[in-house]
């Protein structure tokens, strides 16, 4: 024990020993004496405190089993006469009823120092008749009135209907204005009204957010000891970054070790050659042998297969594209005031998918469109308002969800929602009755039922729409293959939109290649907290500290028991445990006149604990539930604990949530993989990495065959995704050269010192985030983050920064290779990829006119110096085995020569185009091999 507190290890209950590390005080010990102190809420306290007074001695007895010694309770925790000492001078702020004993706080009785006699706001149902009366009966009495809304959209809403009330314009004029609620204060004169309130929305108070980086950790971050590929020299053992120096240049280079001792060293700005290595196996593959030759006819069957997959996608992409479809029309004023009444902030990637949405739907191609984002993260939003849009257009929409309670709890928000527009919005599940079920859908098959909200049993053969928009599927991942042939069906002829915050492989891997549209909600909502993810076996005192934890700051509890027949013996341990805990028991297979009272008990905070199966896994939302416990977590897939563990951490408090294994039980390397990548991806936004590693372990389903999957196998999992990416861009006529491919040797030290970035990790991860770039206005925008989180740039640093633009402009010109030489820069350009001859002539400065390269205007930010004057002068081409064109500079102008001459090839193809030339073609030979 006292190694291990020496060594200061990060530990649940390390606290407990604070005693032993010095003197202890309470925040009393550091007021001064007088200093006001206000109680808030004195009868909550009391009941926290009488609580904590119950639990501690048990939570001690239970600890001690497990640790020989403890300090004693009175050492951690102030007893309540300390807390009530007299040289602090004690206010209670709190509504209480007078001579209540419950009010009583640290022995004294609550006597009333100052009063406000105000009350809550009453107008309530958005009646704008009643509200218009009452502002001018407010105004004739001489009260100030403030009517309050969260934006200006409601505001200018709310404005147009107090304008069409009869009997005068109100003085008091709708304001954007945010407070929690309204009052009325006679004894001023001032009455406040909300919007939120008067509309009766829900709504969460507004916090200062705080700015974050928004980054998420890399899926693909290196770690020492792990499998890696190389694009050239095929699987080796990654062993970490080490700083090298070559021809009196320093670089960083990863390390990486290969069969029979051979190792290679890889520039840091040459990171996009080298992928993490993972199969669907997690098998330990054979090391590559340098210089064999044996990697090269790997990589090479692997690119000829991809290819043929590649066609194949291309192939399925077009016949979508053929299809007809409904070509929506632009937004309308409902549309605005429908988002205008959104209570929170959209976040920008939020905003991107809703733009992506709308201009699929108003384009006459039918929309397929994947909307991945994180639990919480606002899909339900971007469904929202692209439903609105199909319904005012006069379409019907279906939304279809895997449970019972999911589709109950989206038929409340799209109700809510639409609560003040024309819209009909209806639910089926089981909990509607036959004859309601009938008399529902004959009403949707008329054309009555605007929105249509359902489980399976809207893909019922019975289930008729008049005129069917809009199809929206909730986590597509929970449907059978049954279910999804029938939603094949339907997608032929409507918009469909997909919501899943980790879709299954197959669709994933469609999304990537470009088979499908795909939108990325990764921007976390304000204040929200990664959820602490713990792994561990199961016990009676992780479970009571797990539970009383959450209990001591007001929250609730999901216990997750997977196993119906055994799930109220669970609940009655729990009780057994915690006598003072109210505990209750759900499952699907409950009668729904049971299961939906328990569910609204639970949600009004009636119970503390909800032992239930995984039917909470899909989309419920419980702000104050805050900690997960999952009881054999092992026996989980990796998308399904993920969504288990997205139901908390849906407030700005921080969650927990604990994975438990049997005690004493091999677990198998599946889920031990499963369990891990849990652990691994705790930042938020990470369901998208989630289902990418869900996508390793499992494969892509179908959609790979047996051959697919052996390339897969032998180039690990990474490449062979990125390599199919590039192809098809590639075969859709990208032009130009990968930016996978382009090589660049400037003899010029790129790399993050670390005196600039000082955790290997966090290094490694701007290393990848840099070479996935492929827009050079995001060079710019990632060199301006450099800046703002670490400080001004070092040389190193630049030069990193500004090799990866120059990769990124060579491969849209067709060039491969960029190499200092003694003399100066050679360019090597691709085979399939030289330039015409009139591009080579408006290079040497007798050809087609553009931009003076003697004016030096090309010069890119961030390079420092404008460009040398007359390249020409001293340019050569050659072409023996490869088109070279040389261009004459010092190390000192390298980047500013690479970058000016780049914009110069890139402006002269664009100026002549893709045309074809009329030279004769020995006329054309010349002048490829003239020097």
């Amino acid at each position: 024990l006292e190694a291990r507190l020496e060594d200061r290890l990060a530990d649940d209950g390390l606290e407990s020993f604070q005693p032993w590390f010095g003197p202890t005080a309470t925040v009393a010990d550091y007021l001064p004496e007088g200093t006001p102190v206000f109680w808030v809420d004195p009868v909550r306290l009391k009941s926290q405190a009488d609580l904590l007074a119950t639990e501690l001695p048990r939570l001690r007895a239970g600890r001690l089993k497990k640790e020989p010694i403890l300090p004693a309770i009175e050492e951690l925790v102030a007893p309540l006469e300390q807390l009530a000492s007299s040289v602090q001078n004690h206010f209670y702020l709190s509504s209480w009823i007078k001579g209540d004993p419950a009010g009583h706080w640290l022995d004294r009785e609550p006597t009333p120092a100052a009063t406000f006699q105000t009350t809550g706001q009453e107008l309530r149902g958005g009646d704008v008749v009643q509200l218009h009366a009452d502002l001018l009966s407010r105004e004739k009495l001489g009260q100030t009135v403030l009517l309050l809304c969260d934006n200006q959209g409601q505001a200018s809403r709310l404005t147009e209907l107090l304008d069409e009330a009869e009997g005068g314009t109100p003085v008091s004029q709708p304001r954007v204005g945010r407070l929690g609620a309204g009052f009325s204060w006679p004894e001023v004169g001032v009455a406040v009204i909300t919007d939120h309130e008067f509309f009766q929305r829900y709504r969460r108070p507004t916090k200062i957010r705080h700015r974050s980086s928004g980054l998420v950790k890399e899926r693909a971050s290196l770690k020492p000891g792990e499998f890696v590929v190389h694009l050239e020299y095929g699987i080796g053992h990654y062993k970490g970054l080490q700083v090298i120096t070559v021809e009196g240049v320093e670089r960083e280079c990863l390390k990486l070790e290969y069969a029979e001792g051979g190792k290679v060293f890889v520039p840091v700005d040459n990171i996009d050659q080298v992928e993490r290595y993972s199969s669907d196996q997690g098998s330990n593959p054979p090391l590559a042998r340098l210089g064999s030759g044996s990697w090269l006819k790997v990589k090479g069957r692997a690119r000829k297969a991809i290819k043929a997959m590649a066609a194949e996608l291309i192939d399925l992409y077009a016949t979508r594209q053929a299809r007809p479809g409904f070509a929506f029309p632009s937004d309308t004023s409902l549309q605005r005031a429908l988002e205008d009444s959104f209570l929170f902030d959209e976040t920008p990637d939020q905003l991107t998918a809703i733009i992506d949405t709308k201009q699929d739907m108003e384009s006459k191609l039918p929309m397929d469109r994947l909307v991945c984002g994180d639990v919480g993260f606002g899909k339900t939003e971007v469904a929202i308002r692209a439903a609105f849009k199909a319904v005012a257009s006069g379409k019907q929409v279906a939304v279809l969800c895997p449970t019972t309670l999911l589709a109950v709890q989206h038929g409340e928000t799209f109700g809510e929602r639409f609560r003040d527009f024309p819209v009909r919005v209806e639910t089926i599940s089981r909990f509607k009755s036959t004859s309601e079920a009938k008399q529902l859908l004959a009403a949707c098959a008329a054309g009555k039922v605007d929105v249509l909200i359902g489980t399976h049993r809207l893909l019922s053969r019975d289930v008729k729409f008049k005129d069917l928009g809009l199809l929206v599927v909730d986590e597509e991942q929970r449907f059978g293959v049954r279910h999804k042939e029938r939603i094949k069906e339907i997608k032929r002829q409507v918009d469909v939109m997909t919501l899943s915050a980790t879709p299954i492989p197959r669709t994933l891997y469609l999304a990537l290649m470009g088979a499908r549209d795909m939108s990325l909600i990764n921007t976390p909502p304000r204040d929200r907290l990664p959820i602490h993810t713990q792994l561990c076996t199961f016990s009676k005192q992780t479970l009571v500290e797990a539970i009383l934890r959450e209990m001591h700051r007001g929250g609730q509890v999901f216990f997750v028991h997977n196993r119906v027949q055994t799930i109220e013996g669970t609940a009655q341990l729990i009780k057994q445990l915690l006598p003072n805990v109210r505990v209750a028991w759900a499952h699907g297979q409950m009668k729904e006149d049971r299961l939906e009272p328990i569910m609204a008990k639970f949600l009004n905070h009636e119970f503390d604990v909800l032992v239930t199966t995984a039917i909470i896994e899909s989309g419920l939302d419980m702000p104050r539930v805050n900690t997960i416990i999952i009881d054999r977590a092992d026996r989980f897939g990796l998308a399904q604990l993920y969504q288990l563990r997205g139901r908390v951490g849906r407030s700005n408090h921080r969650a927990f949530a604990y994975l438990l294994t049997p005690p004493g039980e091999r677990l198998t390397p599946e889920a031990r993989r499963r369990l891990a990548a849990l652990e691994e991806f705790q930042a938020l936004g990470s369901g998208y990495h989630i289902a990418m590693r869900d996508l390793e372990i499992r494969g892509a389903g179908n959609l790979l065959g047996e051959e697919q999957h052996g390339h897969m196998e032998a180039i690990g999992f990474d490449l062979y995704c990125r390599l199919l990416e590039e192809t098809v861009v590639e075969l859709r006529g990208g032009g130009g050269v990968a930016p996978l491919d382009v090589k660049a040797e400037l003899r010029l030290s790129t790399y993050l010192p670390d005196d600039y970035v000082g955790d290997p990790q966090q290094k490694m991860d701007l290393y990848r985030r840099l070479a996935r770039i492929r827009k050079v206005g995001a060079c710019r925008r990632i060199r301006d983050e450099f800046k703002d989180r670490y400080g001004p740039l070092p040389q190193a640093v630049e030069n990193l920064v500004a090799t990866q633009e120059l990769k990124i402009m060579a491969g849209a010109v067709g060039i491969e290779e960029i190499k200092a030489t003694r003399q100066g820069l050679d360019f090597f350009f691709a085979g399939g990829q030289e330039p015409q001859p009139s591009i080579i002539q408006g290079l040497m400065g007798t050809g087609t006119p553009g931009s003076d390269l003697e004016s030096g205007s090309n010069s890119l930010p961030g390079h420092g110096r404008g460009a040398p004057k007359a390249f020409h002068k001293g340019l050569k081409f050659r072409a023996v085995d490869q088109f070279i064109m040389s261009v004459p500079a010092v190390r000192e102008d390298y980047l500013t020569v690479a970058a000016v001459m780049l914009t110069r090839v890139a402006e002269l193809k664009k100026s002549v185009g893709t045309k074809k030339t009329n030279a004769p073609r020995e006329v054309q030979t010349r002048v490829k091999t003239k020097e």
